[in-house]
């Protein structure tokens, strides 16, 4: 019974100190496990939907829908349940010396308008019977895919069968692509120069010259065929059909504002137009008074 009362007169700090615990532990109240589990669901649901989501968008969605949660909470379940982001891994390109190079006509150029730079390149595709070569060109600019092929076999004829496509949208001034031979061929040239079109290729292992071709491969690929697998070519053409309209006009990109390439490619042609029917109309304004002209009518 004294042992009892001798219990009650000492404090808890001391009680950790005798048995060398730490004393948060005490106030800590374990999370139901129902609770746990609803939270690791709404978490598997976010990346069966999206495989691409990190855990910083896994948590930015949970946040939308009322969660209040840790970045580093979601990190640590993302973890313990092996949910990990569908991202690029580091490859490395090969140049083959022996090709016709071009020079690189873009540095120092800055891209103001629709159709003054597009961007070409081909990427593979593995479906269940072998792989597809997929050749898109972009315009610098919008962002927009201007014309695109999905071919079985990588030759310059699949690439001109792209450029007839991505014509049929508009003429840019300059393209750039890389070194390959598809894009030093005679054919692909001879077809530029007939267009009083520019040549201009990337510098040697300037990957970077090319990057916006490149970072549509990787929204491409992880957003569709690292996701979906496809048996046949034709599935695999229809896939990209329906993928390229929807980055086009629906896929809100961050660099443009969070608008879509097809608006800001249209909007952009729309005023251009406008203001050469402006300069038109008052040929007695001088050069320095279009733009002051051009903003008030469009207010």
């Amino acid at each position: 019974m004294a042992l009892l009362k001798a219990e009650k007169r000492i404090s808890l700090k001391r009680k950790c100190e005798l048995f060398n615990i730490n004393r948060s532990g005490l106030y800590y109240k374990k999370q139901p496990v129902c609770a746990y589990n609803e939270l690791v669901r709404e978490i598997q649901d976010i990346y069966l939907n999206q495989p691409f989501f990190g855990y910083r968008k896994v948590h930015a969605v949970l946040s939308r829908s009322g969660r209040i949660i840790n970045k580093k909470k979601v990190q640590r379940l993302m973890q313990v349940n092996n949910l990990r982001a569908i991202m690029p891994k580091r490859h490395l390109s090969s140049r083959n010396k022996a090709h016709k190079t071009y020079p690189y006509l873009l540095k120092g150029i800055n891209v103001i308008r629709p159709n003054q730079a597009w961007q070409v390149d081909i990427t593979y595709i593995k479906i269940k019977c072998g792989f597809v070569y997929l050749i898109c060109l972009i315009d610098v600019f919008s962002r927009k895919v201007m014309g695109w092929h999905l071919s079985t076999l990588l030759d310059a004829d699949a690439c001109l069968i792209a450029l007839r496509n991505a014509l049929e949208n508009g003429i840019p001034e300059i393209i750039n692509s890389d070194q390959g031979c598809q894009f030093t061929s005679e054919a692909w040239c001879e077809k530029l120069k007939e267009l009083d079109i520019q040549i201009s290729m990337d510098g040697k292992g300037r990957w970077a010259d090319n990057i916006y071709i490149e970072r549509l491969w990787r929204s491409i690929k992880y957003e569709l065929f690292y996701i979906y697998r496809f048996d046949t070519v034709q599935e695999a053409r229809i896939a990209t059909s329906h993928y390229i309209r929807f980055y086009n006009t629906e896929r809100p990109h961050q660099s443009l504002g969070y608008e879509v390439p097809e608006i800001v490619y249209n909007q952009c042609l729309k005023s251009k137009k406008m203001l050469k029917e402006v300069k038109q109309v008052l040929p007695f304004a001088g050069v320095e008074n279009y733009s002051e002209i051009f903003a008030n009518f469009l207010s």
